[in-house]
């Protein structure tokens, strides 16, 4: 008889285990992000670069930048934002972020 269930491999990336998929899901939504309109807005921009960020670095160990940079700490809180979220957590968030401006933005 035929089985209904299907089970998903695990891969080693970056020395972490990861279910197969999510990362490709990720590059795919990055480059997917790439295509939003100019109309996106910073706050949206801010949203996805915070967790773009988190998800290839963890947590945001940079010192913040001073008050005259508008853009870097903008950038800077954008990523601080998530601190202690997980890579695989922030990949799946900035996934479904990149869906969810696709439909706002279409």
């Amino acid at each position: 008889p035929l089985s209904c269930t299907a089970t998903v491999a695990p891969h080693i990336t970056h020395g972490k285990l990861h279910t197969m998929g999510l990362v490709e899901d990720f590059e795919a939504a990055a480059e997917e992000a790439k295509t939003l309109p100019n109309n996106t807005s910073n706050e949206d921009k801010l949203a996805l670069y915070g967790l773009f960020k988190q998800a290839n670095f963890g947590d945001n160990e940079t010192s913040k930048p001073g008050m005259f940079d508008m853009t870097g700490k903008a950038k800077w809180e954008a990523w601080n934002k998530n601190k202690g979220m997980s890579k695989d957590d922030a990949m799946t968030k900035y996934i479904e972020l990149v869906d969810s401006l696709k439909a706002k933005y279409a």
